[in-house]
């Protein structure tokens, strides 16, 4: 396997979001995913995932997973203020706050 050059990142933040939405979209698809820190099944916050189809329809993720796409999403968006959910569009990379509860997943 051959080296990183010194000074290079093995995941530069540049285009972070895009790239990851379509690693995301393959694990997913036809999905949008929503993240915030209030996971019903527990009293303490932590990053939290639930996906949706288009049509608004929960896809299910196990509970690995929705821990693992939450924090994933969460580091390729450092500077977004987390204290509001926010969704992740699979289908183009766009992260949106979240204005409803309408259509929570499991």
């Amino acid at each position: 396997m051959p080296a990183i050059p010194s000074g290079t990142l093995a995941c530069p933040p540049t285009g972070a979001g895009p790239r990851l939405a379509a690693k995301l979209a393959d694990m997913i698809p036809g999905a949008a995913v929503t993240v915030d820190f209030t996971d019903p099944a527990t009293q303490w916050p932590h990053a939290y995932a639930r996906a949706t189809d288009a049509a608004g329809r929960p896809v299910r993720l196990g509970p690995v997973a929705r821990r693992v796409v939450a924090r994933w999403i969460v580091r390729a968006h450092p500077d977004i203020d987390w204290t509001r959910p926010h969704t992740l569009y699979l289908a183009d990379g766009r992260l949106a706050v979240r204005t409803n509860d309408a259509g929570r997943g499991c």
